[in-house]
């Protein structure tokens, strides 16, 4: 367990966050949200020692182990497999397997475990110090952004492999779903202050918001109590009679604290400028083919018409063209043969992750989005910063003080400076935070134009997508339908081998079952389940008296809100008082309910799953 006290860190003028506190306990998997540039990747220099914070402790048990994610890239082996197995641990040094199982879960070959890691692109390269990472088995596992170099089938596969880690670990993503299949907290930065709960980040976010509606709510009244009784001091403070009163009023309002308004949270809050046209199918790709040298193929025969309302995905591995047919269809990249078709109004909007190197770095943000604008008016590029949450003087900062994430967010924002009826995103999510990502997803809903948009995100797609082009098997296809649709008609040829391979195994097993002496098997079954229904079976009753618990204290929480939103309107002050005192309560009965509830839940998960493995083993021992 890891023990977070009292922690402070400032940079200048700007302070992170003041005084913070929470515990990483055994087996928690914790979400750390919070908006970029608040504190979460310093909070993991800090844990590792990198970084020495203002004051406050961080306490670590002897021998405890800390894994991070490097994102610099040195090599010592000649092969990818080699170098992967730099992370075993002592006693794993002969199980090079693993090393072959976690390389192919994040898109390597078999013939690319041979290849020197110097070969690999920069994305590939750190895929082998993830895989380096998840081998070392560490106790605590620190990931910061695990997903931008992954492709969508690479990030399905993290997602089970983290489901099964048996230890601790703290992640940041922007991918939210990814975070929310994983996770078991959530540790949220806000406010230069701390927040940890059980569950998954919808259930903080309204959690936050709720608690700041309760506080605003608390703070008007209050701020009416007070000058209620300031008015009562100024009237009758001249008043010999009532001077005892007076007197008490005055103490009772310098005895009172006063809340403080909360200050506005930044949000990217934006929308596509969509230009009008009067077409139903405005865009056509006729027999497309693109290569960068005359035998390979990036791209060979694509066709596609795209119609106004359409909202299409382009999932596959990293490396297969995607990226390339969008440079095609950008008109960035001339095709070797084919062309294309667009009717005469069709804008197109275009991100890349790439286009952020066009950025000049001697201009400011609002100079920029400036230049994107055909009408050169000041006000709308100052307008557009704000929304990009550049701010007032923010929208004067130089490219160069960037980092990649605000450097994105002026690629969005010279992106929404002109009308468009045509949007082609790629990959536009990295860099943005969870806040950001789910904004960028609704004013992606809201766009009236059509959508081309290469993502790994599952959100997204799911969200999004009413058709599909899919790289796969060296192939380019269109898919009529949803993300859903096609992994429950289609699903990934990949995904599909490895299912097979495990059901064949499993057969496999089922016939050296049925050779071994039956009556043996049963016996020896029999025990097992006996064993585990003895030890799990207090377990569960615990668990259904504790969920049973946190659902009435729910239940009465529910009605302490609504009385306190009466006792708010009729201006009811010692009913406030005594309900908030209430809600305080419930809420931290119910999270310390939350968190027993989590620890007998992993107990149980980890017991089952013993036992699990004892009966799926027991008639093979007997073969041994």
């Amino acid at each position: 367990m890891i023990s977070i006290s009292e922690l402070t860190k400032s940079y200048g003028a700007v302070t992170l966050f003041e005084k913070i506190s929470f515990n990483v306990n055994r087996f928690e998997k914790i979400g750390l949200v919070g908006r970029n540039g608040r504190g979460k990747t310093t909070l993991f220099r800090l844990i590792l020692g990198e970084e020495e914070p203002d004051s406050g402790d961080i306490s670590i048990p002897k021998g405890y182990r800390i894994g991070c994610l490097k994102q610099n890239i040195h090599f010592t082996k000649n092969t990818a497999l080699e170098e992967s197995a730099l992370g075993l641990k002592e006693s794993d040094k002969e199980n090079v397997w693993k090393c072959e199982k976690v390389l192919s879960g994040l898109g390597f070959s078999q013939s690319d475990m041979g290849r020197n890691p110097t070969e690999f692109s920069g994305g590939y390269q750190v895929r082998i110090n993830l895989a380096k990472l998840l081998l070392s088995e560490p106790d605590l596992l620190l990931l910061d952004e695990p997903s931008n170099y992954l492709d969508i089938l690479s990030v399905r596969w993290l997602i089970k492999f983290l489901n099964d880690w048996k230890s601790e670990l703290i992640l940041i993503t922007h991918d939210r779903n990814l975070m929310d299949k994983v996770i078991t907290h959530t540790v949220a930065i806000h406010r230069q202050g701390i927040k940890k709960i059980a569950g998954d980040t919808e259930k903080m976010y309204q959690k936050i918001s709720s608690e700041e509606e309760l506080y605003e709510k608390t703070r008007i009244n209050d701020e009416k109590k007070r000058k209620d009784i300031e008015q009562f001091i100024n009237r009758f403070r001249a008043k010999a009679t009532l001077s005892s009163r007076v007197q008490s009023k005055v103490k009772s309002l310098e005895k009172a604290g006063k809340l403080e308004k909360l200050s506005a949270i930044e949000n990217l809050e934006f929308y596509f400028n969509y230009r009008p046209i009067h077409a139903k199918s405005f865009f056509e790709a006729k027999n497309l083919s693109y290569s960068y040298n005359s035998s390979d193929w990036i791209i060979k025969d694509f066709s596609i018409t795209i119609a106004k309302n359409d909202k299409i995905a382009i999932i596959g591995k990293n490396g297969k063209g995607k990226t390339t047919l969008l440079k095609l269809l950008s008109g960035k990249l001339t095709s070797n043969t084919g062309g294309i078709v667009k009717h005469n109004d069709v804008e197109i909007g275009y991100f890349e992750q790439t286009n952020v190197k066009l950025l000049d770095n001697n201009k400011t943000v609002e100079e920029e989005i400036d230049a994107a604008i055909t009408n050169r008016d000041k006000y709308s590029a100052r307008n557009i910063a704000g929304a990009m949450m550049f701010e007032g003087d923010l929208a004067l900062k130089k490219i160069a003080a960037l980092s990649g994430g605000e450097k994105s967010r002026v690629m969005l924002g010279k992106l929404i400076a002109a009308p468009v009826n045509l949007l082609l995103l790629d990959e536009p999510t990295n860099h943005l935070d969870i806040q950001s990502a789910d904004s960028l997803l609704e004013a992606l809903e809201e766009f009236e134009g059509a959508l081309l948009i290469a993502t790994h995100n599952e959100m997204y797609l799911r969200a999004l997508a009413n058709r599909m082009i899919i790289f796969d098997k060296g192939e380019i296809k269109v898919f009529e339908g949803g993300y859903d649709d096609f992994l429950e008609k289609i699903g990934w040829d990949e995904e599909l081998e490895k299912e097979e391979k495990t059901k064949e195994k499993t057969e496999e097993k089922m016939i050296e079952k049925d050779a071994l002496n039956k009556k043996e098997v049963r016996k020896i079954r029999a025990q097992i389940i006996s064993e585990k229904s003895k030890e799990l079976k207090p377990i569960e009753l615990n668990i259904k008296k504790i969920e049973q618990s946190i659902y009435s204290l729910e239940e009465e929480l529910d009605a302490n809100h609504k009385e306190f939103e009466s006792a708010t309107i009729a201006g009811d002050g010692e009913t406030i008082k005594k309900l908030l005192i209430s809600i305080n309560s419930l809420e931290k009965n119910i999270e310390q309910n939350y968190l027993k509830l989590d620890e007998l839940t992993n107990v149980y998960d980890e017991k089952s799953a013993i036992y699990e493995e004892r009966l799926e083993q027991a008639g093979f021992e007997l073969l041994i």
